[in-house]
């Protein structure tokens, strides 16, 4: 579970960004607070991600931010755009601007997730946003992955969920499990194709190609004798 803090002092903000925590079911809030100076430290130590918004009484956010020796990983919330370049300096991982949406809440959340905490066994358990739903896929249950623009499309015998994100992403996502490109626009899930035939490998009547480029290293995984 991912540990939180909001720092924002409008009521407003406060209950946008807490309803988007309430229905996220792998993060919690453990406080909201109008200023940073109120925050007890032991409570900082806890946190994974903090929300910081920059225009805050007493102290700027930021410079918040520069009396934390240890800080926890800070997503800024703010109605102004113009402070990005300085946020960034701070290393923080992302820059929302208000009003943002749940989308655009979850994917910095989810790639928090992806990029910063390191679980003992590969977790077979992902969450995905779209169509305002959050769905939850085994990854097993996985059969491919295609390119769609600014899309991908995670595909399953049983459903197929477009959501906003680069193909990339998910093959980097999925580098610990049995994934692996064949084309620019497909991974797969070596687990569950049935058939390679020719430049096309099957997925029972689903048949997707084999890119030349790919082609290689795709026949090494699943025979490393292949000359």
């Amino acid at each position: 579970m991912i540990q939180c803090l909001l720092i924002e002092d409008e009521l407003s903000a406060q209950e946008v960004l807490q309803g988007y925590i309430d229905k996220t079911p792998f993060i919690d809030c453990l406080g909201v607070y109008e200023s940073g100076l109120d925050i007890p430290a032991e409570l900082l130590y806890k946190t994974d991600i903090l929300f910081l918004d920059i225009q805050l009484p007493e102290l700027n956010g930021l410079s918040f931010l520069r009396t934390l020796q240890n800080p926890p990983k800070v997503i800024v919330t703010t109605a102004f755009p113009n402070y990005a370049v300085e946020a960034f300096e701070e290393a923080v991982l992302d820059y929302l601007v208000k009003p943002f949406s749940y989308e655009r809440f979850f994917k910095a959340i989810t790639r928090f997730r992806d990029q910063h905490l390191t679980p003992k066994a590969p977790d077979n358990q992902l969450f995905l946003y779209a169509d305002k739903t959050i769905y939850k896929v085994n990854v097993d249950d996985i059969l491919y992955i295609k390119a769609e623009v600014d899309y991908v499309k995670i595909v399953t015998k049983e459903q197929q969920i477009l959501i906003l994100d680069s193909l990339r992403n998910w093959a980097e996502k999925l580098r610990n499990f049995n994934f692996v490109q064949i084309h620019r626009s497909y991974v797969i899930n070596l687990n569950r194709f049935t058939k390679v035939y020719g430049n096309m490998v099957y997925f029972g009547d689903i048949s997707l190609p084999i890119g030349k480029t790919y082609k290689e290293k795709f026949l090494n995984r699943i025979d490393p004798t292949h000359q």
